[in-house]
């Protein structure tokens, strides 16, 4: 176990969606290792097992739940399954959501990606949280800090970050709600993308000179979600290595 845990507890219960891979895995497996009882969700069964093993491996505690987050009788029984196996989430990260590189429409791209952050968030709103609580959803720099195609992505991270503020102003007696905003970060559906001219010049005028990698931003939504972060709410937190700044 990591002896630096933010000051979470080991008693503590988190969900985070999309947690096979990318993002979603490093933070699960980032929460696991500080002992905390981790509910990992995804459509790929498979891929949120295999984090879930290597969490219990660890020494950790956790559960893979398949679960459509667009679908609200599946959400409903996934915080279900996690109350009734870990114990009421104090914490939560939406990190589940389309890839930018699939074709869909505009209004339906915003119920999918936007909407489902909103549909997890009221089912854990609904339960009986514990003091301290806090979310933590993923945006992007697309649509909040730079233009991107295609239309609906930014669009929809920029909605997500305007939710992260409306629950700021109107739930700060019950939890805390901030969001991160990756730039280009190094996981499976970034790879087509990296190995285009755009995307090589994108990592290459970075003032790091690399892009991330998950587990910089999955320390940076722990954070957030600790309670280091006791006062922090409300926030839009860049992770791009300044690299928006030479925009």
């Amino acid at each position: 176990m990591l002896k630096e845990s933010f000051g979470m507890s080991r008693d503590d219960v988190v969900v985070v969606t999309g947690a096979s891979s990318g993002i979603g895995r490093a933070t699960a497996l980032l929460v696991g290792s500080f002992g905390l009882g981790v509910s990992a969700w995804d459509l790929d069964r498979e891929g949120a097992d295999a984090v879930v093993a290597e969490i219990v491996a660890g020494g950790g505690r956790g559960m893979a739940i398949t679960v459509d987050v667009t679908d609200d009788d599946l959400v409903a029984t996934g915080f279900a399954a996690t109350n009734d196996e870990l114990g009421v989430p104090r914490y939560l990260v939406n990190n589940a959501g389309p890839p930018s590189a699939i074709k869909l429409d505009f209004r339906d791209a915003l119920q999918i990606a936007a909407g489902s952050v909103q549909r997890v968030t009221e089912n854990w709103m609904a339960l009986p949280l514990p003091a301290s609580a806090a979310v933590v959803n993923v945006a992007s720099v697309a649509g909040n800090l730079v233009g991107a195609a295609p239309d609906w992505y930014g669009s929809s991270k920029a909605a997500i970050a305007g939710y992260t503020r409306f629950l700021a102003i109107t739930h700060a007696k019950r939890f805390r709600a901030n969001a991160v905003a990756p730039g280009a970060v190094d996981t499976p559906r970034m790879a087509d993308y990296l190995e285009t001219e755009i995307g090589q010049a994108w990592r290459d005028s970075n003032p790091m000179g690399r892009i991330a990698d998950p587990g910089e931003v999955a320390s940076v939504i722990c954070f957030l979600l600790s309670p280091a972060a006791a006062y922090v709410n409300g926030t839009l937190l860049p992770i791009d290595g300044g690299g928006t700044l030479r925009l």
